[in-house]
């Protein structure tokens, strides 16, 4: 039954009892909705009577009929406030509780906006850009909305390897799959078999900034794009495992909204970091534009479920850090007899000079830069032996003794801690080896630093043409989705991104040994 159909229907039962309407046959909502709280049985008896609204007004328990009264008001309710719609909700777009209590009557909010109990089907091939979209609400359309959950028949696959083409007998646990269709009506087609499957989502969605894909300018467009999302990222977590990852990228137009919304669908409890990425530097036609130059992107990162979810630890390449600043003289002695000369007395010895004053001479203004240079290529070369004094990371009782004990001394007093491993006090601190701060990465041996939530080190000049193929600029760079996928999955995971675009993530899922399924509609990419 339609939703019209389904509306007219109730309106047709209920005109046959004189109670629920006027003399000139008005239906009475308020004596309606007294009747349906206090389940008066004539109302009862009359969606009985009718088998289309007991089969939508009623729950089935052991042969039972069960009235659902919640749903029963929200349907009669919803077409006298918002006539030309089907929604229950205001015409604003804000924050509110169940109730649709303001923000300063509760604690417990949620996102509303019209037509957040819809289903949008959100077509995005080019066909569909300038077609009217369908909300089809959840109570008033249940048969539409079935339709667009229930599992489609996916056709035309073709299977690719080292060998080339070949035509598909069977689809395999361990297959990769890219999908071209409606992502939403994919993601339902996958739910049955990779439900709780899926250890990472990571999704590049249309921004909502009028000049990307997203491509709907009625004047309901914020509320449009808040109803796309909703509807894909449901299903979305339906197809995370417990200890699953979701990653959605976004710019600052939709962030602050997105960001509740995801608090809704995942819970504050999930929510792990709200990371911010660098996309461009303050150089070119980008610093015409009034007001501080656009160049961050953001990341919200989910889990399903945080106390599952095994965080692993990344490290990034960063540059010399200028702390390092000592040189271990003799490190085959005893630390108690170590001793240290200023890493930049060690480099200008080294070019032969016996001051600072005496290089300048000969290099004038370049020193500092060829000093520079030179002292982070010895760094890197002596990490070993090179040290920085920092204050210990909350230091036991015993330890703040020792500290203060290293100050009035002038030798290195070695410290060893409970768990067998030495701390080197000096000068009132604790040596740091700079070849601590030494990581592999990509087969490099380099300086690192702990990932932050600030992505600064992530170079995007050129990646249009990654891979050799000239891509469009909205391209994500691979490096990127690397340390994602890093971040949150081990080899052999299912990573899924449905919205592919040119095929980034499932590129280096490709090549980082992880499943992957990739679903996009658009016919550019």
């Amino acid at each position: 039954m339609s939703g019209n159909t389904l509306f007219q229907e109730l309106e047709k039962q209920l005109r046959m009892e004189s109670r629920y309407c006027t003399e000139d046959g008005v239906l009475l909502k308020n004596a309606v909705v007294e009747a349906a709280l206090a389940v008066r049985p004539d109302l009862i008896k009359l969606l009985l009577a009718h088998d289309g609204l007991r089969r939508n007004l009623f729950t089935d328990v052991d042969g039972v009929p069960v009235f659902d009264k919640v749903k029963f008001q929200r349907l009669v309710m919803n077409k006298r406030f918002l006539p030309d719609s089907y929604t229950c909700f205001k015409n604003m777009v804000g924050l509110a509780n169940e109730d649709d209590a303001s923000i300063s009557e509760s604690r417990e909010v949620v996102l509303s906006w019209p037509f957040k109990d819809c289903i949008l089907e959100g077509g995005q091939t080019k066909e569909d850009s300038k077609r009217d979209e369908v909300f089809w609400n959840e109570i008033l359309a249940p048969d539409e909305i079935n339709r667009l959950t229930e599992p489609k028949a996916l056709t035309g696959f073709r299977r690719y390897d080292a060998d080339g083409e070949h035509e598909v007998s069977r689809i395999g646990k361990g297959d990769n799959l890219i999908i071209k269709g409606n992502n939403l009506l994919a993601l339902y087609s996958l739910r049955k078999r990779y439900a709780g499957k899926v250890k990472l989502i990571y999704i590049d969605p249309p921004y909502n900034t009028g000049g990307d894909s997203f491509g709907y300018n009625d004047s309901f467009r914020h509320s449009t794009w808040l109803t796309f999302m909703k509807n894909r990222l449901e299903v979305a977590k339906e197809l995370l495992r417990i200890d699953g990852a979701i990653f959605v990228q976004i710019d600052h137009h939709e962030l602050g909204y997105l960001n509740v919304l995801m608090d809704e669908i995942f819970g504050k409890e999930n929510k792990v970091q709200l990371i911010s990425v660098k996309t461009a530097s303050p150089a070119g036609f980008k610093t015409v534009n009034p007001g501080p130059i656009d160049v961050t992107e953001y990341i919200l990162f989910y889990t399903k479920h945080k106390g599952s979810f095994a965080f692993k630890k990344a490290y990034v390449p960063v540059g010399y850090n200028k702390n390092y600043n000592l040189v271990v003289d003799n490190m085959e002695a005893e630390p108690s007899c170590w001793t240290f000369t200023p890493i930049k007395q060690v480099v200008l010895q080294a070019l032969g000079f016996r001051s600072e004053r005496e290089a300048k001479q000969k290099y004038g203004n370049l020193l500092p830069n060829i000093l520079d240079g030179l002292i982070a290529q010895y760094a890197y070369d002596n990490a070993e032996k090179v040290v920085s004094i920092r204050d210990p990371h909350k230091p036991t009782a015993t330890l703040r003794q020792l500290l203060l004990q290293s100050k009035e001394v002038d030798h290195v007093i070695v410290y060893e801690r409970e768990h067998g491993d030495k701390a080197y006090l000096y000068k009132g601190g604790a040596l740091a080896f700079y070849s601590n701060k030494m990581q592999e990465i990509d087969n490099k041996k380099v300086v690192t630093e702990l990932l932050t939530d600030f992505w600064s080190h992530i170079s995007w000049a050129g990646i249009a043409k990654e891979g050799g193929v000239k891509l469009k600029n909205g391209k994500k760079p691979e490096r990127l989705i690397k340390q994602i996928i890093e971040i949150s999955t081990e080899p052999n995971d299912i990573v899924l991104d449905f919205h592919l675009g040119s095929g980034t993530t499932a590129a280096v899922a490709h090549k980082m040994n992880r499943h992957y399924i990739g679903i996009e509609q658009m016919d550019y990419t």
